[in-house]
């Protein structure tokens, strides 16, 4: 029998810093990969292509910014439209996940650490992408 890889790629776009995690073969932890300073979406497609072709990710996972009463906003449609270049690259799914509080998640993560988040944004990123993940992975239970 064979076994299929569960393993996915989390992004936590921003227009110059996209945070990256990715999950265990399983699907089942999410752990830091990376994080993308970029100054166009174009830009950030081609890194995102090098990380796919070397993951092979069964899905894609992406944060979306949903307001705290769950309606959508300009933030959604910036990432609607990257989702829509990204999907030109990456032929399987891609997940939107409300990523609302994840930053603020992840600072309070990062201090509970005895760390501070300070100047250090790309960290942030990259924890939120760890939290968009693990809540999708928690989710598919």
């Amino acid at each position: 029998m064979a076994v299929t890889s569960r393993t996915f790629l989390a992004i936590d776009y921003g227009v110059r810093r996209i945070g990256l995690a990715k999950s265990d073969p399983t699907g089942t932890i999410a752990s830091v990969l990376a994080t993308l300073e970029v100054k166009s979406d174009k830009e950030a497609i081609q890194h995102l292509a090098g990380v796919i072709s070397n993951l092979k990710p069964s899905a894609l996972v992406i944060g979306y910014p949903l307001n705290d009463d769950g309606t959508e906003n300009d933030a959604c449609r910036r990432v609607d439209a990257f989702v829509a270049k990204l999907s030109e690259t990456f032929d399987g799914p891609i997940h939107r996940v409300d990523e609302f509080g994840t930053s603020e998640e992840a600072v309070g993560i990062i201090h509970a650490h005895g760390k501070r988040a300070g100047k250090k944004k790309e960290r942030i990123d990259r924890l939120a992408a760890v939290i968009i993940l693990q809540r999708f992975l928690d989710e598919q239970k």
